[in-house]
């Protein structure tokens, strides 16, 4: 019985360590995946979200601000071209 035990232990030792080998083999892969991502964007030169919102909010303002211009110079136009 103490053979059949102690098969049993080295038995769970290497599963235990098999395990515990390909958890840091997903950890390790996971890494180098995350890392050649980055380097790609990187080398894209992609921008990040927030940029871009930022930047398209400004798009928007400066859109409004010139539709508002317009109007104004339509109307100072239009009183230039009364008599008075």
């Amino acid at each position: 019985m103490p053979e059949r035990s102690k098969f049993f232990d080295d038995l769970a030792g290497v599963a235990g360590g098999a395990v515990s080998a390909l958890a840091g083999l997903r950890d390790e892969l996971a890494a180098l995946v995350r890392a050649r991502v980055e380097e790609t964007v990187r080398r894209l030169d992609l921008v990040q979200r927030e940029e871009f919102d930022a930047v398209a909010e400004l798009a928007r303002r400066a859109r409004e601000q010139a539709e508002a211009l317009e109007i104004r110079v339509a109307a100072l136009e239009e009183a230039a071209k009364k008599p008075e």
